[in-house]
């Protein structure tokens, strides 16, 4: 069939803006080629997205801290000024109200207490912005992803790392982190179930330190007195245990090399470069490496995706991790190895990275 000139007309223009839209080499049409080959700068045009810092009193958040930006530069993220709620739940709903009335679309945060943020979550809901938590998953209140590795498999890779270095018995302290926190339950949760499954010779003193390093180190004195042949301490938390740790062990004489019958095993968590550095001086043995890096490469990855309007399933990532349904919403469980003499100096590891 014969086409008028005005068919015609339209025909052509019609295929003119189809090869603009697909990426044609030389497209006529600006804001189509945009879209068809999108950059750092499109993927910002989504929103702002405001980003709440935890604390700034550890070396693990401090070193993820530096990382934000630098990884909002690589995806693309239009971000808004960091806050820092510094360990206090009142200062993070208080910054979250601020950000979201600076423009925030989206919220990256790391609430400490994770039972105390639903309201908050709730309020962020209502406004259609969603939310990613990072290390933490809140106990209740939706959220578009949680950040984070799999924290019961750090209890118990801490288990079974000390349970086999003391063969099976003897006495271990177990240096925990704040209960009201989701981290802190499940590391001492799986802890504590993993020793009296496999290794239940083994006596286990539980000491709430809050994540806070006096007090981890005024309770692992008193243990240490109380029972000066425990030969094994479990750190929730490297960036906060580490030091006042070190600190009372070489007061008490207790820094020697493991083949000497006086050492004590310590297993850590966190991956900061200062336990590498313990560790190839022989005054830790092991720490979980809980990528730093990973998680503000996807917590911002995630909040941009958000704002783009992607879904994600349960299942295997693209990036050597698994996502995981949760009651109010998804997991990404990233992958934290066990970190050992051994391989302490694998350059992959995000603590052997930061200058």
């Amino acid at each position: 069939m014969k086409l008028g000139t005005a068919a015609t007309g339209a025909a052509l223009l019609a295929i003119t803006f189809t090869l603009s839209a697909c990426g044609s080499s030389e497209p006529t049409d600006t804001a189509a080629t945009t879209a068809a080959q999108p950059t750092a700068d499109a993927g910002a045009a989504g929103g702002k997205v405001g980003i709440d810092f935890p604390r700034a009193d550890s070396d693990f958040w401090n070193s993820y801290n530096k990382y934000v930006p630098q990884m909002a530069t690589e995806i693309g993220v239009d971000l808004m000024p960091p806050t820092n709620s510094q360990n206090d739940v009142a200062k993070l709903v208080a910054n979250t109200q601020a950000l979201i009335g600076q423009g925030a679309k989206a919220i990256v945060m790391a609430p400490q207490d994770t039972g105390a943020i639903a309201s908050t979550l709730q309020t962020l809901e209502d406004k259609k912005i969603p939310v990613v938590t990072v290390d933490t998953r809140p106990d209740k209140g939706n959220v578009y992803m949680v950040v984070r590795a799999d924290n019961k498999a750090y209890g118990t890779k801490a288990c079974e790392f000390l349970g086999e270095k003391l063969d099976g018995k003897g006495k271990v302290v177990q240096l925990m982190g704040a209960l009201s926190s989701i981290n802190g339950r499940d590391r001492a949760e799986a802890f504590s179930a993993c020793m009296k499954e496999k290794f239940p010779a083994i006596t286990v003193f539980d000491e709430p330190t809050e994540w806070d390093g006096t007090k981890a180190a005024s309770m692992l004195q008193t243990r240490l007195q109380q029972h000066p042949d425990i030969k094994g301490i479990y750190m929730h938390a490297g960036g906060v245990h580490l030091a006042p740790t070190l600190q009372v062990l070489k007061a008490k004489g207790l820094i020697v090399p493991p083949e000497d019958p006086k050492h004590v095993f310590v297993v850590s968590n966190d991956g900061i470069p200062q336990e590498f550095e313990a560790i190839r001086k022989g005054e830790i043995d092991a720490t979980v490496s809980q990528p730093a890096d990973l998680y503000a490469k996807y917590a911002l990855f995630y909040a941009k995706a958000a704002l783009d309007g992607k879904t994600f399933q349960p299942g295997p990532t693209d990036h050597d991790s698994t996502i995981i349904q949760l009651p109010n919403g998804l997991e990404d469980q990233l992958p934290a190895p066990l970190v050992t003499k051994e391989n302490v100096d694998d350059q992959e590891l995000w603590g052997n990275q930061v200058k």
